[in-house]
Parts: C-alpha cells; structure tokens; sequence
C-alpha cells in the first residue's frame, strides 16, 4: 500500500515536472521599457516592467534579468525589489498566479549622459517542487537618452557676453535690403535712393524706407574631450561636455548660426563631432542626443590644436571660435595666440579642478580666457 502511495506520489511528481518544463514559459510575456525617451543628467526618470502569465500554470518563482548601466541609479524602494549584482545586470523576483499580470515602475536617478537601451530580458524560471531552474530569454526594444546637466543660466550668462562682444567687434552690421522695419524723416546723410515717393507725397515732406541689420555672424564652438595623459580628469572633460549644450542653447536661443566641432567620437559610428545648429533652438535635441553618445579617454583622440588649425583655415572672415578645452598645452595656446592675431575671435573656456583656480595664471596677451570651476558652474 504505501509503495503504491510512494509510486503515485512519483508519477505525479515527473508528471508536473514535464509540464512544468514543457509549459512553464508558454504564454509568458516580459516587457521593459524607459517611460521617457529623454532626460538631462541629474534627473528622474522611470523603468516600467510589464509581466503577464496568459496561461493556467502558475509560474511562482521567475526572475527576470535586464541589462542595465549602473549610471542609472534605483532608489532605495526599487533596489528594496531588486538586486545589481554588477554593471551588467538587475535582478526582479515575480510571482505570478493563473492568468495574472504584474506592472512595476522603478524610479531611477540618471548619474551620468549617455545612450541607454535594453535588448534581452533574460528569465529563470524554478520549479519550487522539484528544484530545477529553467532559462529563457524575450527580446527587448528600449532606449533612452541621458542629455548633459544644462548649466543654470545666470551661470553661463557671462560667458554669452563675452561672446556676444566679441562678435560684434569681429562682425560688421549691415543694413539688409529684404527686411522693411517702417519709414522715417529724411536726413542730410541719407542716400537718395532710399526715399520713398509715395510716403513722402501723403507726408508733405520727405521720409526714407527704414531695414533692419544683418550681420554675418556665426560661432563655431570647439569642444576638446582628450583625456589621454597619466592623471585623468574625467570631470573636466565632462564639465566641457555640459558647458557645451548649455552654451550652444543659448547661442541657438539668441539666433545665432553655431557650429560644434570636437574630437570625441560617437559611440555608435565612430565619427568625430562636426554639426552645424541652424540660429533658433528646434535642433538641440540632435546635438545634444550627438553629445549624449560621445565617448571619452580614447588613447587615439586626436589633439584639438590640429583640428583648430584646419578648420580655421577653412573657415571664411567674420567668424567668432569657443574653445572649450581643460588641456592646455603649448601647442593650442601656440595655435589660438594665432588666430588672434590674424584677426579671429577668440574665447577660451578653460575648465580647472575645484579649489585651484589661480587668478594669477599668465596667458598670452590678446588670448581671452575664461577659467571655469567644475562643479561651481561659474566662470572666474
């Protein structure tokens, strides 16, 4: 009797564990995805994790592991259900009944820019009866970008006027004959060509069409992430990322024609940084998803002062250069002390450690250098 009992017992046990194995992972639905398509550094975004078992079989203990970068940081309720074993994975224990669906939303704080996704959703799947562990995987389609942390604006309001004179000193104003702003009186100084007739016969005296000004005005921000010596300076280099998108914000908010040339590449193509952001602010995201995916501490970068001198040789007159670079090495300061004398605009932005900003640092003469605080977010 009880060896029958004991064989019952058996054959029920390898029978639920066939179908376990067989059934476990059938109708079972794993879904992740970033709740924003974008944020800046320093921000909050969410994870949301879908989990539906669509079938009879309960599955009771399933662990799902996602991919994911240890730059975006889970609060402490959504690390309280989860577990990072390392850079690579996170680890989320369900239990899911007949027919159940489960949705979790997992704050996370984003700590550093960059492009994030997640392609696979690895499951383990434990018979709590017989003890075996089952793997299997569901493809994901996920991504979010980490802009930089845009620096507050009375911070970087400075900087925009210095560049702002300096452009129009490099920059000479015209009158353009396609924008009509109203008519006024005439004056001795007026060329007869700009009377206008008609107004001046309903006036009873003369008056002039009245343009607007034009101006050729046009920055070109050079951002120089090299990072290559012994000691390295990741938050200079990062710093320079952010005062970059702040800055060209701005720039593009004031209707000024921007070009951002750097040496960082892109994590995705391999291509340095060469983009032109048309005067209004409808492009940044391009530039700023561009500086989202741009590595930094590669040995093969190239140095900024060889992409200085040839973009400047192929640059027309008129225009007005932001360097933004925390290297400063004979050979850039040898090739902006050039430029200023050949009549360019130049600004340099030189990102420095906290607590070793020297106000008595000597600089070429007729080189305008501005020596940035990281982490203060102001310049000095």
């Amino acid at each position: 009797m009880i060896a029958l009992l004991f064989a019952g017992l058996l054959a029920a046990w390898l029978c639920w564990r066939t179908v376990y194995a067989t059934y476990w992972k059938a109708k079972l639905s794993v879904k992740a995805e970033f709740t924003d398509p974008w944020v800046y550094e320093g921000e909050t975004s969410c994870l949301r994790e879908e989990i539906v078992n669509d079938k009879i079989l309960p599955v009771p203990a399933l662990e799902v592991r996602l991919a994911m970068s240890r730059n975006l940081e889970f609060s402490s309720d959504a690390q309280a259900n989860t577990s990072v074993t390392d850079q690579s994975y996170k680890r989320d224990i369900f239990s899911l009944l007949t027919r159940q669906r489960i949705v979790r939303r997992l704050p996370f704080v984003c700590r550093r820019r960059g492009y994030y996704e997640i392609t696979n959703a690895g499951l383990v799947g434990t018979d709590l009866l017989s003890g075996h562990v089952y793997l299997d995987e569901r493809k994901q389609n996920t991504s979010m970008y980490v802009y930089p942390a845009q620096i507050d604006t009375r911070k970087i309001a400075p900087v925009c006027q210095a560049i702002s004179g300096m452009v129009l000193t490099q920059n000479r104003i015209y009158p353009d004959p396609f924008e009509f702003s109203g008519i006024r009186d005439y004056e001795r100084t007026d060329p007869m060509k700009q009377i206008n007739w008609k107004a001046s016969a309903s006036a009873g005296h003369l008056v002039v069409n009245q343009h607007d000004s034009t101006t050729s005005a046009e920055v070109t921000v050079f951002l120089d992430v090299e990072d290559t010596a012994i000691l390295k300076y990741e938050l200079l280099v990062e710093e320079s990322i952010r005062i970059a998108s702040s800055l060209c914000a701005r720039l593009a908010k004031a209707k000024m024609d921007t070009g951002v040339i750097s040496n960082g590449r892109d994590e995705e193509t391999g291509e340095l940084l060469n983009y032109r952001l048309p005067a209004g602010a409808a492009r940044m995201q391009i530039l700023n998803q561009k500086l989202a995916r741009m590595s930094i501490g590669e040995r093969e970068t190239p140095p900024m002062d060889e992409i200085f001198r040839r973009e400047k040789a192929s640059a027309g007159s008129g225009r007005t250069c932001v360097m933004i670079s925390k290297n400063r090495t004979p050979e850039l300061e040898k090739e902006l002390v050039k430029a200023v004398r050949e009549g360019v605009g130049v600004l340099w932005i030189l990102p420095v450690r906290p607590g070793a900003v020297s106000r008595e640092a000597e600089f070429p003469r007729g080189l305008n250098v501005l020596l940035w605080e990281a982490g203060s977010g102001k310049a000095v």
